[in-house]
């Protein structure tokens, strides 16, 4: 395996496995204080122990995240020495304000953690507000500064140089809002959906039902609508990539062939020799209409740009097949949750709740097919357009060993992870507990 390989790789495992962490440890803030609002409000001893629970998970993730993140971002200098030579005085503005809100977090939750009994309950409550907020706007920070490798902007590069700086248009770069509202509701929609299903299973095994049953409500409710919302920024997604990122959308499509009233397609395996794709279900001029909002559209397709600019074909038409079925799925099921508000027999049925334990995962499955679409489409560049990913990566050899050694952290930071995880849902079925 050479240098670039292993450095990929790499860098595609790290941001694999942080992404779980920072998802989680930002949108779980939001379930606590809404049950700690509960608490305040009915004085329910349900809902203090969710939210001392939720606290704990808040805890575990926000410092397992500060780790996974704070190792990827040395990776940055570590693998592409050459990137960060040219694009840290132009992006180091949203990574600066990602850490000014990193510590505001750390200090709001301090006060959250510490606070009980000790400082005026709505001050204490707002503290929570604060963690939950400032790990929002880190997310959308750090998502600034991946929308710029995609749309860079806020400089001018003459003869090879970057002059004329400007980062305060890299950061407001055309991507940045489409990707950063994606992000946000595919964490909320990810997690959400994985904390309903981890007290969905407890429910469907008859375990402190009164319990498990507020805090799925409290989960579900934020996964459902994010979900339901997720296709509006698909749609806004779709139409600044076709625009500022072709070879993008026409991979994500397996579109070869420029044509007006381009179909999209459902499913289909991709034949790279032939550049044909089978097995499919095609929707006609559907993919022209999300496009460019025009039936008519002409889309162009991989042949009409050079070979050396696709990204990998099928890794990327299926990541996006896989993102939008699960996403799609999602929201059927989200709906289903707001009419089983309505006929509220069928939260007496075990298969309700069984629909939603075996859907746990699928949030997170796609968040990371998005993530693929997103990293993937936009080879060979690291910089779109400007810098060539082999051209970014570190000449310093055995960069394998340095691969190996973050699989190692990133695998024990998930065994740990999973085995705290575990001893607090267990605790929430303590006996004491009626």
């Amino acid at each position: 395996m050479d240098n670039l390989d292993a450095a990929r790789l790499q860098m595609a495992f790290t941001l694999i496995f942080h992404i779980v962490f920072a998802c989680v440890g930002m949108v779980m803030p939001f379930f606590m204080i809404v049950a700690h609002k509960k608490w305040l409000n009915t004085k329910d001893p349900v809902y203090l122990k969710l939210t001392k629970s939720w606290q704990k998970g808040v805890a575990i993730f926000f410092v397992v995240g500060a780790v996974s993140g704070t190792a990827l971002s040395f990776e940055l200098g570590l693998l592409w020495p050459e990137f960060m030579k040219h694009a840290g005085p132009i992006i180091g503005m949203p990574f600066s304000l990602e850490g000014a809100a990193f510590f505001v977090e750390a200090i709001a939750l301090g006060f959250y953690l510490y606070g009980w009994d000790k400082i005026p309950e709505k001050f204490h409550w707002f503290t929570g507000v604060i963690v939950g907020v400032s790990g929002v706007a880190s997310g959308i920070l750090v998502v600034s500064a991946n929308g710029w490798m995609n749309a860079p902007s806020g400089f001018d590069y003459i003869n090879g140089e970057f002059v004329n700086i400007d980062p305060v248009q890299a950061l407001l770069n055309p991507a940045w809002f489409t990707q950063a509202l994606h992000m946000t509701l595919a964490a909320f929609t990810a997690t959400g959906f994985a904390v309903a299903g981890i007290h969905a299973y407890q429910i469907y095994k008859r375990r402190h039902l009164d319990l498990h049953k507020k805090a799925f409500k409290i989960a579900i409710t934020f996964g459902a609508v994010a979900a339901i919302l997720q296709p509006i920024s698909g749609d806004l997604s779709a139409k600044d990539i076709a625009e500022r990122q072709p070879v993008k959308l026409a991979a994500m499509e397996a579109h070869y062939e420029t044509k007006k009233g381009a179909p999209l397609l459902i499913g289909g395996i991709v034949n790279e020799e032939t550049r044909e794709v089978t097995h499919k279900i095609e929707i006609p001029k559907a993919l022209s209409f999300l496009a460019f909002g025009d039936f008519d559209a002409e889309v162009k397709g991989l042949n009409d740009f050079p070979e050396d600019v696709h990204p990998n074909v099928p890794i990327v038409h299926y990541a996006f097949q896989i993102m939008v079925g699960i996403g799609t799925l999602l929201l059927l099921v989200g709906l289903l949750f707001f009419i089983s508000l309505i006929k509220k027999s069928w939260w007496e049925k075990r298969k309700f709740w069984l629909l939603f334990a075996l859907l746990g995962p699928f949030g997170f499955i796609a968040l990371e097919a998005g993530w693929i679409v997103t990293e993937v489409g936009r080879q060979p560049w690291i910089i779109h357009n400007i810098m060539r990913t082999k051209d970014a990566v570190t000449p310093m050899p055995g960069m394998i060993y340095s691969f190996y050694m973050y699989m190692g952290l990133y695998g024990i930071l998930t065994i740990a992870v999973t085995w705290l995880m575990m001893r607090q849902i267990k605790s929430l079925n303590h006996p004491y507990l009626k």
